[in-house]
């Protein structure tokens, strides 16, 4: 089957169709570009999610990441993110193998194609030449032939009338014979063409337009092979990365698989693990007998007679109740409600808005008042330095030796920080051991430096390290105190420690203990009521010598404010006292009416007037 013998006059058809052709080979190339562009938007699509779930550096997000789900989580983003690349390739690969490839050979294949079509052409307007020449040639044989006759037929009239003279007879007999010349002249002429054209015509139809539909057949072949073979490139760049992306998926099947639920339970207990024992059984007191109330020692505070023997041996309380006691009235008293202040009341009596959460009303106390209350209600006394760290933290200070902690808690951040240090000495000695290899090298070649200009770096660095050193000395002193006093430890081990803790206090005053409490604050049990008259007297004597809180303005109430709870003051509408401490963004105003009467109050409820001179107070605008 050949187009030249079976489509030798479909010259204008093959046009048409070849350049069809060519169309659906574009519109094929547009499609596999429009593939590339949703692979490369489904590829970004998915980093884009993929880093939008990420954790952020240095956040709390990062340390959730400890646990095996999360872990499996964060897997999955990254294989994601792996995925989204495979698709990158997918598009890459299409848009090098296919669209390139395919944009280069129809630029041939047009070029080609204009080529075969112009030497149709061409000779479509040779064998109409030759046509028409022809047919040029014929009408002047036929003219010619016509005019012989004529001539013929008057040289036979000429010479059949006797009134005629010899000369015209004989001038018609030569006119007849140049007719019958020029006649046959036209006739060879005739001949001659149309044996041309004759031979022009089969050339032209069995072997140029032959030749020439072949090579388009050829030409049109080729662009359906190319098509078919662009086709299977285009699944084949799909299965190629087929492999890849199983892989992806099997990490995210072996992450779901790592999930492991101990594993993140254990988890949980070292990030929340306090160290502290749960309290014990707390005795019955029987009030039905005149004798005074005891505990047991498990309960909160110990009996005067087991206090003395424990005192003698310097041991300590087994059981605290710290994860369910209240705070005590002193630091209630010194530090802001926890609650959040009530809203400024909305009525025409103030008065009669309640205060946010009720408590039981109490009758408010001077603070001095308050200090042997609590002094001589509960045998357990706070020391002033431990007092003012947990008012430090109420603040939000966070104490150097982790102190705020729990013991297990305190202990891990001890030991990174201890971690942190030794990584930063040594990245200090590999810089000063650098140092000093680049001295050696200017002492060996002067040419290239002056030693001495290394002196003052390797100094400071040496300096850094000295100090990194006492400074991991300190939190490693920590943690080993830590350590010691965990409750992991046996009770031989904690009597001893005990018992080396008691000999060398070098007072009463240093208020040391063997447990830590929630807030921080360090307590030592005490049972009989000489020793705690002689504790509360030195705590009241160390606070007395702390200097009260300047004032920093003053204010006036503009509704009346009954503080019924614990730390905060009462005041009426329309008076005006002194402020020692502004609001900390907690929405709590501390005043003072005298110098025995302080506390907390809403800041809506007071309108504040700071003095821009007093220490501490800031300008508002």
């Amino acid at each position: 089957m050949s187009w030249g013998t079976e489509l030798w006059d479909q010259f204008d058809n093959l046009e048409k169709h070849t350049q069809w052709g060519i169309d659906i080979l574009e519109k094929y190339i547009k499609f596999v570009k429009e593939r590339t562009e949703i692979e490369l938007s489904y590829a970004k699509q998915l980093r884009n999610l993929s880093k939008k779930y990420q954790p952020k550096k240095n956040s709390k997000e990062e340390e959730e990441y400890r646990y095996t789900a999360c872990k499996a989580f964060l897997a999955t983003l990254n294989e994601m993110n792996d995925y989204a690349g495979q698709h990158e390739v997918i598009s890459e690969n299409m848009t090098s193998q296919i669209i390139a490839e395919l944009v280069r050979y129809v630029q041939e294949l047009k070029q080609e194609r204009k080529s075969h079509f112009h030497d149709g052409r061409k000779a479509q307007q040779h064998i109409e030449t030759c046509w028409k020449q022809l047919e040029s040639c014929k009408r002047r044989f036929e003219r010619d032939c016509k005019e012989a006759d004529r001539a013929q037929q008057y040289f036979e009239k000429m010479d059949a009338d006797i009134n005629v003279t010899k000369a015209d007879v004989e001038k018609a007999r030569q006119q007849a014979q140049t007719r019958h010349q020029m006649a046959e002249e036209s006739k060879t002429d005739y001949s001659s063409i149309l044996q041309k054209f004759n031979h022009e015509q089969h050339e032209y139809y069995h072997t140029h337009i032959p030749n020439i539909f072949q090579k388009i057949q050829e030409m049109e072949e080729r662009r359906i092979v190319r098509i078919g073979e662009s086709v299977k490139t285009y699944a084949e760049l799909d299965r190629q990365v087929i492999p890849i992306i199983g892989k992806c998926l099997d990490g995210i099947v072996k992450a779901a698989e790592s999930i492991d639920p101990k594993n993140d339970s254990q988890l949980v207990v070292e990030a929340y693990k306090s160290g502290f024992e749960p309290p014990g059984d707390i005795e019955f007191e029987d009030y039905t007998q005149p004798m005074k109330r005891t505990v047991s020692d498990n309960s909160l505070s110990n009996s005067r007679g087991e206090g003395k023997s424990e005192l003698k041996f310097g041991g300590k309380s087994k059981g605290k109740l710290w994860p369910f006691i209240k705070k005590n009235k002193l630091m209630s008293l010194l530090t802001s409600p926890h609650q959040p202040p009530p809203p400024p009341p909305a009525s025409a009596s103030p008065s009669a808005v309640p205060n946010g959460p009720q408590s039981p009303k109490q009758q408010k106390e001077p603070l001095s008042h308050r200090f042997n209350e609590f002094m001589t209600s509960k045998p357990k006394i706070h020391c002033f330095r431990s007092l003012k760290r947990g008012l430090s933290l109420k603040l939000g200070a966070t104490p150097e030796d982790f102190s705020n902690l729990p013991p297990e808690q305190r202990r891990k951040k001890l030991q990174q920080k201890v971690d942190e240090l030794n990584k930063e000495i040594q990245k200090e000695m590999d810089q000063r051991d650098a140092i000093t290899k680049m001295k050696d090298v200017y002492l060996k070649n002067p040419q290239m430096g002056d030693p001495t200009s290394l002196d003052h770096k390797l100094a400071e660095v040496s300096q850094n390290i000295e100090k990194l050193r006492l400074e991991t000395q300190k939190f490693e002193a920590w943690l080993a105190e830590v350590e010691g006093r965990l409750p992991a430890r046996s009770d031989q081990a904690r009597r001893q420690s005990g018992m080396y803790e008691a000999q060398n206090a070098p007072s009463v005053n240093n208020c040391a203990q063997d447990r830590e409490s929630p807030d921080g604050s360090y307590t030592e049990e005490q049972s009989q009521e000489s020793e705690v008259k002689v504790l509360a007297t030195d705590f009241d004597d160390e606070f007395d010598d702390e200097e009260p809180l300047p004032a920093i303005g003053t204010c006036k109430a503009l509704y009346t404010f009954e503080g019924q709870n614990e730390g905060t003051i009462s005041v009426v509408e329309g008076e005006t006292l002194y402020v020692i401490e502004e609001d900390k963004g907690d929405g709590w105003t501390r005043i003072r009416r005298n110098e025995d009467e302080e506390g907390y109050v809403p800041t809506s409820y007071v309108e504040v007037y700071l003095d821009k001179n007093a220490k501490g107070a800031k300008t508002y605008i």
